[in-house]
Parts: structure tokens; sequence; C-alpha cells
């Protein structure tokens, strides 16, 4: 289960989705700019304001760290 909290003015943001969906990975996108209650829940997860939050099987990487998100996914690059 892959969770990405971010806003559509994030560049780091389109360019993570990006990424996964090129990868054909699957993900559930979060749009905390609408929702407080999406924002918390990622403040309580990543202690982080800042987007993009990625959750991948209760792992939290915080910004588009392309080297963790492929390793955690064993993609190959």
């Amino acid at each position: 289960m892959i969770k990405v909290y971010s806003t559509p003015a994030c560049a780091y943001c389109v360019t993570l989705k990006k990424f996964l969906d090129e990868k054909g990975i699957k993900y559930e996108s979060i749009d905390v700019s609408q929702s407080a209650k999406d924002l918390q829940e990622m403040i309580d997860k990543s202690g982080q304001m800042g987007v993009p939050v990625v959750e991948i099987d209760g792992q939290i990487i915080v910004g588009f760290n392309k080297n963790k998100i492929v390793e955690l996914l064993n993609i190959k690059d």
C-alpha cells in the first residue's frame, strides 16, 4: 500500500507521481491542501508539514527520495 501526500502546487509532488506512473506503481494520492484531516494525518506520521510525504508499507519518506523509493519498492531503475 502506497500513499502519496501532496499538493497540486508542489513540483516535487508532480515529479514523484510522474515517476511512480512511469514505473507502473499504483498509489493513493492524497491532496493535503483539500483536507485538514489528511494534513494532520500526514504530520502525525512524518513529523513534517512539507510535501511530498510517501508512505510505503508503513515506512515514511519525506520528500522525493528516489533512491529510497526505488529500494523500498524493489524497482529496477
